[in-house]
């Protein structure tokens, strides 16, 4: 079940609202909790036992890291391993067993054969946040939990167990612990935030991947250079506004019940650089990352090679979490390899270039970035030969005016925040639409409510709806 499905929105969502909302305070964590496991349950049933025996092990074990536990440094390793052991297990085994089926048959051994382990959904983010636990714990940066309730709150809640956003424990311990009906104009926040990103994923995200879906059905070799161009693009818009518009809804779900979860994206076509790109592109993962692989390793306290290793390895690992394919490693890497020249005399040259220069070079690389991301690496490379062959500057399809004018839109929407001006606008933007009294409130809300029917009445009357991040 994602938001943007008719279920969630129609069934779950007003059934977990009314329940929550009518519910005394000390009863308002079960709700959650108990909703949680039925969300998770609702996409995969078989999994929700493993979900519920591993955070019980997982709390269990965390209360050997806190204080002056002997031995403490064992079991933060012991929770590390397992957690990081179980993610490899049901995310790659797949991968490792069928590149040795692979490669036995190339040498003339028989085909191997092997069960195809099934993908707990969303393994990558509640694995990283019971890692962000363990080790926040075991640094005594924050309290450990208590209350299993709690634990199981910080894990399972469902408004960010699918698809992030990607929330340390240090962001939330004290909302958890100190738990509070937050205010009217929070819960309001919340809606308008939820109603926003749904609008995102529905009108924008999902127009590209229509285009994006046309260009596959045309196939590589029959592609033109202006098809892979448009296909590319509207990939790189799609994916933007489908993970934001997805990140918007779980921040908006949080605002509604009571709990602030960290930005995940922040106008990150604007960037100047890759070095920012991840700055402000799915920014809890790259905070993440951070804080948990990179200080750790050193960061930026090493010599050069050190640090360029560092860098590397940082973004390997980030490629090997999208997913267990080739193509996410090489797009780490590849990532990982501009950064570093970013930190060479390259970087200084491309810092003295005029800034429109540098957000086209960035968004150039980008682009390129998200054709290895999207396919097999054997098709990346045949679909990145044909966008600069020049083959054929027109488009193999017509597309219609509705669809051109939503992309046209998302463009928009993607480099609004270019003017400092309008950036100060937008920052200000939630802050002056919880103001009630506000005229712009009047004007917000109704127009918020209008765009949530179109959303249902669109996705009441299209069968198209996929969403990019849901397998990871």
């Amino acid at each position: 079940m994602i938001f943007s499905s008719i279920t969630f929105l129609c069934i779950f969502l007003p059934a977990f609202l009314l329940c929550f909302y009518m519910s005394p305070r000390k009863l308002k964590k079960w709700i959650i909790v108990l909703f949680s496991i039925l969300f998770y349950a609702w996409g995969a049933p078989v999994f929700i036992l493993f979900l519920l025996l591993s955070s019980i092990f997982d709390f269990l074990l965390s209360k050997k890291l806190s204080g002056q536990s002997n031995g403490r440094k064992n079991y933060l390793w012991i929770s590390i391993v397992l957690n990081v052991g179980l993610l490899i297990y049901f995310k790659y085994v797949n991968f490792f067993a069928g590149n040795v089926s692979s490669i036995g048959t190339a040498f003339g051994f028989d085909t191997i054969s092997f069960k195809e382990v099934l993908l707990p959904i969303g393994i990558s983010f509640f694995t990283f946040q019971k890692i962000s636990y363990a080790v926040d714990v075991y640094r005594v940066e924050n309290k450990r939990l208590d209350s299993f309730i709690d634990y199981l709150l910080y894990i399972i809640m469902f408004p960010q167990l699918i698809a992030g956003p990607i929330v340390r424990f240090k962001d939330v311990s004290a909302q958890i612990v100190n738990y509070k009906n937050n205010k009217l104009d929070d819960k309001l926040h919340g809606l308008y935030r939820f109603i926003i990103g749904l609008s995102k994923k529905v009108f924008i995200a999902n127009s590209f991947a229509l285009i994006v879906a046309k260009i596959a059905e045309i196939g590589v070799g029959n592609m033109t250079t202006a098809d892979s161009w448009l296909g590319a693009v509207a990939y790189t818009f799609q994916i933007y506004f489908d993970f934001s518009g997805y990140s918007d809804m779980a921040i908006g779900l949080g605002l509604m019940i009571g709990f602030k979860f960290p930005e995940n994206f922040n106008f990150p076509y604007l960037s100047k650089s890759i070095t920012e790109f991840w700055q402000r592109w799915h920014i809890t993962l790259g905070t993440w990352m951070r804080d948990y692989l990179y200080i750790p390793l050193g960061g930026n306290k090493v010599g050069k090679m050190k640090l360029y290793f560092n860098l590397i390895f940082v973004f390997f690992i980030s490629g090997l979490w999208h997913g267990a394919n080739c193509n996410f490693i090489v797009w780490g890497l590849f990532h990982g390899v501009f950064l570093i020249m970013e930190r060479t005399a390259v970087g200084g040259l491309l810092r003295k270039l005029p800034s429109i220069v540098q957000v086209l070079y960035t968004f150039f690389v980008v682009v390129i970035s998200w054709v290895i991301f999207s396919m097999d690496i054997d098709v990346a490379i045949e679909y990145l030969s044909k966008m600069f062959e020049f083959s054929g500057a027109k488009i193999s399809f017509d597309v219609s005016l509705k669809v051109i004018v939503l992309m046209s839109t998302g463009v928009v929407f993607s480099f609004l925040g270019y003017s400092q001006k309008v950036q100060q606008l937008l920052n200000a933007l939630p802050e002056i639409v919880t103001k009630r009294k506000s005229y712009l409130a009047f004007v917000t809300y109704p127009v918020a409510l209008v765009l949530l029917i179109l959303c249902v009445i669109w996705l009441m009357t299209s069968g198209f709806n996929p969403f990019i991040y849901y397998r990871f």
